[in-house]
């Protein structure tokens, strides 16, 4: 086919789509709803008016005209508007159908938003931006937003009201957010299938003090169906997924959290939980040492009951140790924090994925050529730091620890002390689990626009009080982030106020928490089924065999595939084939 007669069909499909079949002489070059638009608006829109095209003149029944010899050009006068040359030097213009179409729906989009209220306008656009939610963003319905859960009398579907939370009708919402994370613990759901028929915890009371996340939704329902009746209050008071705690209530959980609590609110529901007639917990699993420490203030003699703690922070091992150290802990515990699985994991892979998340929701920052200090290089802080390297910033690191100090410098970051870098940096992240790391003399002497955050589990290691003063102004710039202004005008964004960024802001892999829960799930077990005179009042490890085992559930998630030893390598190494494959001394 030649190039004319090509030009020619594509000409006439053209043609054919302005005239109509019956290709009358003068065409509107409107599509009929557009002409009833025109026909109604035509006295009373001057802004319609403005949308019309100019009028077009068309060859008398230009579908008749030689094709051959027709061919396209764009006219300098119609602002580069394509036109069709015909045989006989008329002119036929195509009109511009798409553009006075994408007009006429852009005024329709600008009429939908008028009853939205609080709601986001990305929110009431489609259906399927109300069926996924994250931590950073929990639905709340703005009808909601100003009584305090604690003023409200809620039962879920079945009369049940032992809970407090937000919102009970968000339930449905929060089942989905469940059912995603359960896709993604496979972990978990293999040790609810393998034990659910042995129930190794019945008869096990457990109250929780943890984030409330639908991972953790994954690990109380694993609980139950192992047995366990369980009460829970949030650890964090902004890390609560509404519409999670309301799926939990939903299903029969006596669940007492919502997001943004009061530091009231937070002891409140703490108490909620512990101090309830005719039920009284045996097992603690705790992140953080809040609920434990409640029970030893208010509470003591509930202990008498108890046969163990469970604590997953590095703040919550430090305040059992120090129970323990004083002679005043008087239940076993494990701590889960220094357990391979939850240090290697969830402190290192997660930090890593989730500070670049955590970030990049509040501030929309970008990386690349900011610098950055990360305070303190444990797990923590070794997978904040190699993220933002990635992404191109330049990190540099303050620690205490040589040895850690030592493996931050063979990584190629500089080691600094905070006040040599603290007028130049971008960002401070803090990661070391102390308190008073960044303080006012600090936060003075920053730049115009720092961003302030803490990675780690205590709102202790930025000095937040000390920022609550007259010559200071708050400015809430969106949910999580504020800026503090000084009288000069400078001002910082401090992030979460303070508080654990990544479950304040954003989320968490959901794939690393499953290995962490599954330790977890397992310590409990342990702790609750272990012979009288096995564990002493002290801290404990779990046992090696737990944390490999915990590992090989993960594994077939990436279809891998383990080396067994032989008789005779195993004799070699004086090692059981089936492990545990390393001392306990021995560092990962």
């Amino acid at each position: 086919m030649s190039v004319q007669a090509v030009a020619a069909k594509m000409a006439e499909v053209e043609l054919k789509d302005v005239a109509g079949k019956d290709a009358s002489p003068a065409i509107s070059p409107l599509t009929p709803k557009a002409e009833e638009k025109k026909s109604e608006n035509n006295s009373s829109s001057s802004t319609a008016a403005a949308l019309e095209p100019s009028p077009v003149t068309t060859a008398p029944n230009p579908v008749k005209m030689p094709q051959a010899s027709a061919m396209k050009r764009s006219d300098p006068q119609q602002n580069g508007g394509e036109a069709f040359i015909n045989c006989d030097g008329t002119v036929a213009e195509a009109p511009r159908m798409k553009k006075i179409q994408f007009a006429d729906q852009k005024l329709e989009f600008n009429k939908r938003p008028t009853k939205i209220g609080r709601r986001s306008l990305s929110r009431s656009i489609s259906q399927s931006s109300t069926d996924s939610y994250s931590s950073a963003a929990s639905y709340t319905d703005s009808s909601d937003d100003e009584t305090s859960p604690r003023d409200k009398q809620q039962k879920n579907s079945k009369g049940n009201a032992d809970f407090c939370i937000k919102n009970i009708k968000q339930a449905d919402f929060g089942r989905r957010e469940i059912e995603i994370a359960e896709q993604e613990m496979p972990a978990l759901m293999a040790l609810r299938k393998r034990a659910q028929g042995e129930k190794p915890l019945a008869g096990a009371k457990i109250v929780g003090c943890t984030h409330i996340t639908a991972q953790t939704a994954v690990l109380m329902e694993t609980l139950s169906a192992l047995g366990a009746q369980c009460r829970w209050a949030a650890c964090n008071i902004y890390s609560t997924q509404n519409e999670v705690a309301a799926a939990l209530a939903e299903g029969g959980f006596s669940v007492f959290a919502w997001k943004g609590e009061s530091e009231d609110d937070f002891w409140w529901c703490i108490d909620r939980c512990v101090n309830v007639e005719g039920w009284q917990p045996n097992m603690i699993l705790d992140d953080g040492g809040d609920l434990t420490h409640w029970i030893y203030k208010k509470y003591p003699n509930m202990f008498k009951k108890i046969k163990g703690i469970v604590e997953e922070s590095v703040t919550g091992v430090h305040r059992l140790y120090q129970l323990s150290k004083a002679g005043k802990l008087c239940v076993p515990a494990m701590n889960v924090n220094d357990s391979v699985t939850k240090q290697k994991f969830d402190n290192l892979y997660c930090c890593r994925e989730s500070i670049l998340d955590g970030l990049k929701r509040t501030t929309d920052v970008m990386f690349g050529g900011k610098q950055v200090v990360v305070c303190g290089y444990g797990e923590v802080g070794k997978g904040c730091s190699a993220a933002l390297k990635a992404m191109g910033s330049i990190v540099y690191v303050t620690e205490i620890d040589p040895i850690c100090a030592l493996q931050a410098c063979m990584d190629g970051f500089r080691l600094v002390k905070l006040n040599e870098v603290i007028r130049q940096v971008d960002i401070v992240i803090t990661c070391t689990g102390n308190k008073n790391v960044v303080v006012r003399e600090y936060m003075d002497r920053m730049k115009n626009g720092c961003i302030v955050c803490n990675m780690g589990h205590s709102n202790t290691e930025i000095d937040v009080a000390s920022l609550r003063t007259p010559e200071l102004t708050w400015e809430r710039v969106r949910s999580q982030v504020d800026h503090v202004i000084w009288p000069d005008g400078k001002r910082i964004v401090l992030l979460a106020e303070g508080r654990l960024l990544n479950l304040s802001c954003s989320t968490v892999p959901t794939f690393v928490l499953s290995i962490t829960a599954t330790t977890q799930a397992l310590a409990l077990i342990e702790l609750y089924n272990a012979p009288e005179g096995r564990y002493k009042q002290d801290v404990y490890l779990l046992p090696k065999k737990m944390d490999e085992y915990v590992a090989s559930l993960h594994l077939p998630t990436f279809d891998a595939h383990l080396t067994e030893l032989s008789d005779e390598q195993a004799k070699y190494l004086g090692l059981n084939k089936n492990g545990p494959f390393k001392p306990n001394y021995y560092r990962y």
